[in-house]
């Protein structure tokens, strides 16, 4: 096998997703740990003066406590090369979360106990189901009061519709948690002396036969209570298939407590062991192979102002078939340009280390100068093919946007075209008016609030903000067939045009969009469009 080839299989990339304040963050720190990334693990909440999670480096995450923009964390773990997708759990930025997840071979789903599944969650775990990512999940906070076991797996099958497979099984919860037993050792996990924010800990390991051993550690109630419901799991649970994991149809799950590190090692030893090596994208020529000689990449999110002090911008890349090497040109499909890609780096959050190379699987950002579009393919000079596009989806809050001075007009049109070109909002413009009238949707109203704060604090510009009374958006799938100054509307409809000057249609009522493809015969309007 050639050292390209070893390297990719050594890759592991997922995403962690979750419903807001599950613990995803806090296991992400606990990842990082256990890797030697980090030596002590930041606190998610808190207050100003409080170690924020190294996730989290926005000043705007540090004030509110939750992430906002999706982090890409690269850690060595016993001979794997893991590449972390942290993405927000909050809805209001789950657009983000959603081109986060096309840059994943899997996903690990992290549900609070005390809740089950939630409506986040549903949401995230439709998009991992439409692109048949496999799915692990690990139930946080058995340290708090936790819900039944088995009403929390039956929560997952039920809402979800995807079979569990526990993979280990608590002994109690809250100031009744125990520790786990592990199905496949057949022997109780048992912990002690674990303290927040460190890895140190004795894991005392029981063999489920030495009864006498057993009940003397957890107690008579506790021993009776496990073997009880052990006889019930292996009589009803689904049994471990590595093949129908892999095709996202059965998710193995795991029980602990991020916060306390109960369980977090033995979910990530288990997950490396059935997570996939880095899987094939497809493009407009069929499937590309990971394992391919040739490089190529496609470009999933972009963020400007990581560094306040050279206010730079980053293309973070999914590499999806051979070894990258900065010395070489690529090509830039989109952009029908060969070059070399400027300061490739490694990002931990917000530290960067200069990469030399880098490997199918993956995540890498470069320096742009404004020339790359989310969903942007990269390939070797000699290739020429295109991965399949990020969708974009339609935003359901609009605002007018008007700046404050008018002499810092150019700043204004600088920051809210970067932020746009970031995906975190969508821009668009009155059919004939100019960039005085600029119209922001967003898919989330809290990316008003991260909008106006990062203008004022990235670019010194003040915004107003007026509210629209829109919720549909329609994007015109044969807008070159359509004259559409004469397009035969509804009252509360308004034609506006996208960043690429694509014309759209918004409306207030629903009911509109059928009126209006009633009206202008063969019209096809659709809800999202490809980048």
């Amino acid at each position: 096998m050639s050292d390209t080839a070893s390297e990719i299989k050594r890759r592991r990339t997922f995403a962690i997703i979750s419903h807001p304040d599950a613990g995803k963050t806090t296991l992400t720190e606990k990842f990082l740990l256990y890797g030697g990334a980090i030596n002590l693990a930041g606190s998610v909440k808190g207050k100003a003066t409080a170690r924020h999670a190294v996730s989290d480096w926005m000043e705007i995450e540090k004030e509110r406590g939750i992430s906002v923009t999706s982090s890409v964390l690269q850690f060595e773990y016993d001979g794997y090369c893991i590449n972390i997708l942290d993405t927000p759990g909050h809805q209001d930025f789950s657009e983000d979360t959603y081109r986060t997840l096309m840059a994943a071979d899997s996903a690990v789903m992290v549900i609070d106990a005390s809740k089950g599944v939630e409506a986040q969650t549903r949401k995230l775990f439709k998009v991992c189901v439409m692109r048949h990512i496999p799915i692990f999940t690990f139930i946080n906070k058995m340290d708090r009061d936790a819900l039944d076991t088995f009403d929390l797996l039956d929560d997952i099958e039920k809402e979800l519709g995807i079979a569990t497979c526990p993979v280990n099984w608590p002994i109690g919860s809250g100031k009744g948690f125990k520790g786990v037993y592990d199905r496949n050792e057949k022997c109780v996990i048992c912990y002690s002396d674990t303290e927040k924010g460190t890895k140190e800990g004795i894991a005392t390991r029981i063999p489920v036969s030495d009864d006498k051993l057993l009940r003397e550690t957890i107690g008579d109630e506790a021993a009776d209570k496990l073997l009880e419901e052990l006889e019930l799991l292996d009589g009803a649970g689904a049994d471990f298939d590595l093949d129908t994991v892999q095709k996202g149809d059965l998710t193995p799950v795991c029980f602990g407590s991020a916060l306390t590190n109960f369980g977090v090692e033995i979910f990530l030893q288990h997950f490396l062991n059935m997570a996939t090596t880095p899987l094939p994208r497809k493009a407009d020529i069929g499937e590309i192979d990971p394992l391919s000689e040739d490089f190529s990449a496609f470009v999933f999110k972009i963020q400007a102002n990581m560094n306040k002090a050279h206010r730079d911008r980053i293309a973070f890349i999914r590499i999806c078939s051979g070894r990258y090497d900065a010395s070489a040109e690529v090509r830039h499909v989109q952009g029908n340009k060969v070059m070399r890609l400027s300061q490739p780096q490694q990002i931990m959050a917000d530290d960067r280390k200069i990469l030399t190379e880098a490997y199918a699987g993956d995540i890498i950002g470069v320096f742009d100068p404004g020339i790359f579009s989310i969903g942007d393919t990269l390939c070797a000079p000699k290739s020429n093919f295109k991965y399949e596009g990020i969708p974009t989806f339609a935003p359901e809050h609009f605002a007018r946007v008007r700046q404050i001075d008018t002499m810092k007009r150019k700043q204004f049109v600088k920051g809210i075209e970067q932020i746009a070109q970031e995906g975190a909002i969508q821009i668009f413009q009155e059919l004939n008016s100019g960039l005085e009238e600029i119209i922001v949707g967003v898919v989330g109203v809290l990316q008003f609030d991260v909008l106006k704060y990062r203008l004022e604090n990235e670019y010194n510009v003040e915004i107003k903000l007026e509210n629209l009374p829109y919720e549909h958006i329609r994007w015109i799938e044969n807008y070159q067939d359509f004259d559409i100054e004469k397009l035969s509307g509804t009252s509360d409809m308004k034609k506006v045009k996208d960043m690429k000057g694509r014309p759209l249609l918004i409306f207030i009522n629903a009911w509109s969009v059928g009126m209006t493809e009633e009206r202008n015969k063969g019209l096809i309007l659709t809800e999202f469009s490809r980048n």
